[in-house]
């Protein structure tokens, strides 16, 4: 197992690289940045442009899934070049670009759509090549310390976004263009921090198999690896977006309207002090448990929404749920594959996961808003239980035939 070589200076406590913290504060502000158009968007669809479930779900899904394909184009790029930071430069700058874009297109929901989908092309590109400048420079048993780390520094950016969006939405009304502005602002600075103060030390090429796509794939020929890939894929498929989670328990627990784009400051909130030591209770006791605790978790959630009448009270509990469903699995599935995973196919393992399971919550996006355009309430949320009941189920066995 490889056993990163990390300079005394760039230790936090001993524990983490610095090169996790600066990670981490790029996260911070591009998630402000992708947190304030997450808030705003279900207003902005569905109030401002009167847009229906279904037309919801489809952009919803795209915001979701067009990271899948550009996820194994930048895994492979990065670990073919080894040059994990530059790509991951490349898909930050998309990102910021494309705050901009979004006031011209105005009502177009072609246009938001096409925006949408390379916004999150931005984020296919970064998210492994990333993952992968944290797991290099981490020592494998603190490997879920580390994302546990960055993550929360990532849930720091999560939890202003909405409060930023917020603020703007209280003193301007909803008006798109400032919203987009500010964003992009975030994301500009982000990219800023990445070129000057994200180390990626010269390496020797690492040993292991020569990256390709094809290599990439191959890793599923391993029983270890391909069970995680399947299970987290199944677990994507079942998994409700964030948008709708909060139009959810906005309408099941009658809260204003108003108060909609708050909501993600809620999970953010709890993800922020769990992330890290949750990440280090899977460091202890097992990177999978954990991983499926927390769907269980997001299950508590999905049964909240049937229950009548919680108001306010139930709006908590959802979004602590919530919060903690997050700190039990983002980081950790990462931690999980890593240490599956050659140094040489780092950033291509990560990807093939992750693109698993962006596609399955891009079909989830789609077919939970049909269910909610053309089914009662209490229905699609009784699919969803199911789902993630069969889901969880299935990724327990796969995991105890180990």
């Amino acid at each position: 197992m490889y056993v990163a070589s990390v300079r005394p200076g760039e230790r936090v406590r001993g524990k983490v690289p610095g090169t996790v913290v600066a990670l981490g504060a790029v996260s911070l502000l591009t998630d402000v940045s992708a947190e304030m158009i997450t808030a705003f968007m279900p207003v902005y669809l569905l109030v401002t442009l009167n847009m229906g479930y279904a037309q919801f779900g489809v952009l919803d899904g795209l915001y979701t899934g067009a990271t899948a394909v550009l996820r194994l184009v930048g895994g492979h790029v990065s670990d073919r070049t080894h040059r994990h930071k530059a790509v991951a430069a490349v898909g930050y700058g998309l990102s910021a670009v494309t705050k901009l874009i979004f006031p011209v297109v105005g009502a177009s929901a072609f246009g938001i759509g096409a925006t949408l989908a390379v916004d999150r092309a931005g984020k296919g590109l970064r998210t492994a090549p990333r993952d992968a400048l944290i797991s290099l420079a981490t020592p494998p048993d603190r490997l879920g310390a580390a994302f546990g780390l960055h993550r929360t520094m990532d849930a720091v950016g999560a939890l202003l976004g909405p409060l930023v969006t917020f603020l703007l939405l209280y003193g301007i009304g909803t008006v798109a263009g400032p919203v987009f502005v500010v964003s992009a602002c975030f994301a500009v600075v982000g990219l800023i921090v990445l070129v000057a103060f994200v180390r990626e030390n010269p390496r020797p090429v690492p040993a292991g198999p020569r990256p390709s796509l094809r290599a990439g794939f191959a890793l599923l020929r391993d029983a270890g690896y391909r069970r995680v890939a399947v299970a987290a894929a199944l677990l994507g498929l079942a998994t409700l977006s964030d948008a709708f989670v909060f139009i959810l328990v906005q309408k099941a627990t009658d809260v204003p309207l108003h108060l909609l784009p708050l909501l993600p400051l809620g999970t953010a909130l709890v993800f922020l002090p769990a992330a890290t030591p949750v990440g280090r209770l899977a460091d202890r006791i097992g990177r999978w448990p954990v991983f499926l605790g927390g769907h269980a978790l997001l299950l508590a959630v999905y049964v909240l929404l049937l229950v009548p009448g919680t108001g306010y009270v139930g709006v908590g509990v959802a979004l602590l749920s919530h919060g903690l469903f997050y700190a039990a699995t983002d980081g950790v599935l990462s931690a999980r594959v890593s240490a599956l995973v050659p140094e040489s196919l780092r950033a291509s393992g990560l990807a093939v996961v992750q693109t698993g399971q962006a596609l399955a919550r891009l079909v989830s996006s789609v077919v939970f808003g049909l269910l909610l355009q053309f089914a009662a309430f209490g229905t699609a949320v009784y699919a969803a239980i199911a789902a993630l009941v069969v889901a969880v189920a299935i990724a327990w066995r796969l995991n105890a035939r180990r």
